[in-house]
């Protein structure tokens, strides 16, 4: 019972317990924040005039914290404010006083001295700072000290626009050559950017850029009147790299996107056409000089301003189709085929390695490149023919002796020009001729080099390109392994006749022509007879063609003094000379009468048989360099020569005589004949109903990889599908084909 009343009292007095305000009220010394100020501002003073070491910064940091604590806040600030403002327009006298050079390095020591005096003024107003200046919206010290600087003293009307020129006139003396203080340069331009992008802009990156301007805009008038372009570029790339220097080692980063593009603007991109063009040294000069360091430097310049890259670009373009379109028709260079594509490589071997060297190889100029070279290699039609000629002669002779890798170099610069090509067909049909001829004679530098060639081509156009060129080596193998086949089997019946190797070539994969066989000697014809048996013996259903105007033999001959020499001749050669065996003389028409050889081929085959020298195994009547049909002809008993073996070449145009050059053109149209009608097919098939424009370009489409169709062609092969009801045309618009299934 007891201790129960006693629990209870004691927690009524935990709920009366209370805390009561401070009875005895805190009376401030009402001199106290003036007193208090005074010992501030004394500290500020002493700390502007270089002696803060006498001050305890603790003290002084407790007074300004009981400042702010007993809200004298905007006395201390506003005092604070005054104070610097004082000093600072002590500071601006002294600065305006210095004279010359000492202005920069007065206000330079007076920066330094300011900052140094801010930071320790910033330490001991750090209360203020931290608790009065946010609440009652006002700027930090630090701040504050900074844009005090920039109204009293870089704005003050007797330092602004000196200190101006000043700093233009350090840098004009520096591009003029002298050297500056760039130390002090960097300090004030620093000063400058510490007082806020717009006051390093407004007093000196803008009038730096117009006065920079206004330079380089009357330098770069000095320098075209009297320099070359190379030289001038030079002087161009100097200037733009002094001035990246300058901003690294004294100006704002920032500056540097403005003043090279205010000295490309100036230096580079107003005189572009002049530059490009100018004489004796302009791009073009360039191009044909090589000059790879002085193309290089144009690329680098022009590629920092608008339409620079392009307009070198065009320059080049219309140099190069007109060097092209010269080089293509100069009717000197016509006359040497292998030396005209010679010519057009090392065109395109010397731009390419510009391209690479030069310009960076910038994919946009090798396009130029490539599109100029194809505009002019097809403005002469017989370049697909010249390219097969330059082929051939490498692949007889001009690769002998070559590594694989340069082999496969040679071939690979060919297949680039043949890229360029817009009617590969015609190409084609050359090429068959060349290989052929080349395969039959033996005269191949290697059977690799062919069939690389040939897989190249496979590449660039497709199986079809090549099925009939690759037919023809399986021809040669097959040839071979018969002929084993046919001495094993027929080597008792044929005794010592003259030796016989026969190429039995397909129809259809051989550029061969349907010639009247010629009279060949009886002893070549009994054996050519026992091959004949044998062949159509051993595969039924087929027939044989004796293609004597392709043929070569080796005959021995007797000459006089006892004189021997194996001859290497034609087939119709042979036949000529087989008949000197039982004639001493013979006339043109006694001859042409006993072979029946074509009256051209026969003439050919005389002249190379009498009227070359060294070779001259016949002799003529009247001795004449062509062949008449008057002339008399005789075996050559005089005949000598240092080789025992003796090659008679047929004399024979490199290139086609223009009726054989009409002819092939006329068997190439007349191939793509069926090549258009069926591209036709193909699409009206897919397509049903089409207008004649899109038909044309869908045709040009399909077929460019071989050739570029004409479009009258087309339309002539239109009316052929009509006329045999593959097409018609639409009853209501006659301009619309329907497909007929």
């Amino acid at each position: 019972m007891n201790s129960q009343s006693q629990s209870q009292s004691q927690s009524q007095r935990r709920k009366n317990f209370k805390i009561e305000a401070f009875k005895h009220k805190v009376e401030l010394d009402p001199k106290y924040a003036e007193r208090t100020w005074k010992v501030l501002e004394h500290a500020i003073h002493e700390i502007y005039n270089n002696n803060a070491s006498r001050l305890s910064f603790e003290e002084l940091y407790r007074s300004a914290y009981n400042m702010v604590l007993h809200k004298y806040g905007d006395k201390l600030y506003s005092g604070l404010v005054a104070t610097m403002t004082a000093h600072l327009n002590k500071i601006a006298k002294s600065v305006e006083s210095a004279q010359g050079g000492l202005f920069l390095e007065k206000l330079n020591h007076k920066w330094a001295d300011h900052n140094k005096a801010l930071q320790m003024i910033r330490d001991i107003l750090m209360y203020m700072d931290r608790s009065y200046v946010p609440t009652s919206h006002k700027t930090p010290v630090h701040e504050l000290g900074l844009n005090l600087w920039r109204d009293h003293i870089i704005h003050s009307p007797n330092i602004q626009a000196r200190l101006q020129d000043t700093l233009l006139d350090l840098v004009q003396r520096e591009r003029t050559g002298d050297v500056i203080n760039r130390g002090l340069m960097r300090n004030i331009t620093k000063m400058l950017m510490d007082l806020g992008s717009s006051v390093y802009q407004d007093d000196f990156e803008k009038p730096f850029l117009d006065v920079s301007a206004s330079f380089y805009s009357g330098e770069s008038q000095q320098f075209i009147e009297c320099c070359d372009c190379g030289s001038y570029l030079k002087k161009a790339e100097r200037r733009l790299n002094e001035e990246m220097e300058r901003v690294s080692h004294y100006l704002d980063a920032k500056t540097e996107v403005k003043i090279t593009s205010a000295v490309e603007r100036e230096m580079i991109a107003n005189h572009m056409q002049r530059l490009v063009h100018m004489d004796n040294s302009g791009l073009v000069n360039m191009l044909i000089d090589d000059k790879y360091d002085d193309l290089s430097r144009m690329y680098s310049l022009f590629k920092r301003v608008p339409e620079g890259l392009s307009t070198i670009r065009d320059v080049m373009t219309s140099y190069l189709r007109e060097r092209g379109r010269v080089l293509v028709t100069d009717t000197e260079r016509l006359k040497d085929p292998v030396e005209f594509v010679q010519c057009l490589l090392n065109e395109k071997d010397k731009h390419d390695k510009i391209i690479s060297t030069a310009f960076n190889n910038d994919k946009t100029f090798q396009n130029a490149l490539n599109s100029s070279f194809e505009y002019f290699i097809n403005l002469n039609n017989r370049s697909p023919e010249f390219i097969s000629l330059y082929l051939d002669d490498k692949l007889r002779k001009g690769l002998k002796g070559a590594s694989e890798e340069e082999v496969e170099v040679v071939l690979d610069k060919v297949m680039m020009l043949f890229r360029y090509l817009q009617e590969k067909d015609v190409f084609e049909k050359y090429y068959k001729q060349h290989l052929a001829k080349r395969l039959l004679s033996g005269k191949t530098v290697s059977d690799d080099a062919e069939r690389s060639m040939i897989v190249k081509l496979k590449t660039e156009c497709g199986y079809q390109f090549t099925s009939k060129l690759e037919g023809m080596f399986t021809d040669m193998k097959t040839s071979e392994d018969t002929m084993l086949d046919f001495y094993a089997k027929q080597s008792a019946e044929l005794g010592d006749g003259p030796t016989l190797a026969v190429q039995i070539l397909t129809t259809g994969s051989w550029p061969t022509q349907l010639t009247a066989a010629c009279n060949l000697p009886p002893e070549i014809l009994t054996v050519c007879e026992k091959f004949r048996t044998y062949y159509l013996g051993t595969h039924s259903g087929r027939r044989l063609t004796w293609q004597t105007n392709m043929g070569t033999a080796d005959i021995k001959a007797t000459f006089g003094k006892g004189h021997k020499h194996e001859l290497n001749v034609s087939t119709y050669q042979m036949c000529v000379l087989m008949l000197f065996n039982s004639a001493d003389g013979l006339t043109y028409r006694e001859i042409e009468q006993a072979t029946e050889i074509p009256a051209l081929d026969l003439k050919r085959c005389l002249q190379s048989l009498a009227c070359v020298k060294g070779k001259n195994v016949l002799r003529k009547e009247p001795m004449s360099k062509d062949i008449s049909e008057e002339d008399v002809f005789y075996f050559n008993d005089k005949f000598t020569s240092k080789f025992v073996k003796v090659k008679i070449g047929t004399v024979v145009a490199q290139k086609e005589s223009e009726p054989e050059k009409q002819e092939t053109r006329q068997r190439v149209e007349e191939d793509r004949k069926p090549q258009i009608e069926a591209a036709i097919v193909r699409i009206m098939k897919s397509r049903r109903v089409l207008d004649h424009n899109s038909i044309v370009a869908e045709v040009t489409k399909q077929l460019q990889s071989r050739f570029l169709p004409n479009p009258v062609v087309i339309k002539k092969r239109i009316e052929s599908l009509i006329e045999r009801e593959f097409l018609e045309r639409d009853k209501a618009d006659r301009k619309l084909y329907r497909y007929l299934a």
